[in-house]
């Protein structure tokens, strides 16, 4: 009998990360270390404090094509997807953006003052704030509200369904910065700087396009679920 999922407790979490890379920064999110040797994922989770099941669902949610939650599904931790998303929000906006801004500056030819150098830097220094705010709302907000709930207090001024009324997809100004970038940009000798921030981009797109099915898929439907659990209560 098939198991439901691509990835499964009593896997080697080295077979895990060897079948796909990006799994990496779900394993950093959790706040996983590597040096595990063969230790199971279950081993490993255990090890380090990190629920097994909510990592599990994030895993095969990132790595198959139609893993969608559902309330049958393989229970998982609220509170430990919640702390996974907030380590991702940091990621975004402590290191990985901030790191493609200073690869651009690097890149970028700014000794003839180009206008197409300094419409790009301005471009993605407002995207840049754009995410700040999208992802600052989710984490004084949103996770505030969801924090009370698993305390069993409801909202009669918000809900879970606001939030995704209001959820855009952020990296959809990526695809242009990279757009204007491969279209416009003229050739400047060797181009391996900028090939290699194109490259950020590009994994930084897919990324954050990721973080956001996560957010649709895994946290929103779960929230919801504790809503009406909580709405039912006598």
């Amino acid at each position: 009998m098939d198991r439901p999922h691509k990835y499964g407790a009593g896997d080697r979490m080295s077979d895990l990360i060897c079948d796909n890379y990006s799994l990496l920064m779900v394993m950093s999110r959790f706040g996983l270390s590597l040096g595990f040797g063969d230790k199971t994922v279950q081993e490993v989770c255990e090890a380090q404090g990190v629920d097994c099941n909510t990592f599990l669902a994030v895993a095969n949610f990132i790595s198959e094509d139609q893993y969608t939650y559902s309330e049958d599904d393989t229970d998982f931790s609220l509170t430990s997807l919640m702390d996974y998303l907030k380590r991702a929000h940091t990621y975004f906006l402590d290191f990985n953006l901030p790191a493609i801004r200073r690869k651009l500056i690097e890149a970028l030819d700014y000794a003839g003052g180009a206008d197409l150098s300094y419409l790009i830097m301005r471009f993605y220094d407002e995207y840049a704030k754009e995410v700040r705010r999208h992802m600052e709302y989710e984490n004084e907000a949103v996770f505030t509200y969801v924090e009370g709930l698993m305390e069993g207090r409801l909202s009669d001024q918000y809900n879970i369904a606001v939030f995704t009324s209001k959820h855009n997809q952020i990296d959809a100004k990526l695809k242009e910065l990279k757009n204007i970038i491969i279209k416009y940009y003229p050739e400047q000798g060797s181009n391996n700087l900028l090939n290699a921030v194109l490259f950020d981009i590009f994994n930084c797109e897919q990324d954050l396009a990721s973080h956001c099915q996560v957010e649709d898929y895994l946290f929103v439907p779960a929230v919801a679920s504790l809503e009406r659990k909580l709405k039912d209560e006598p």
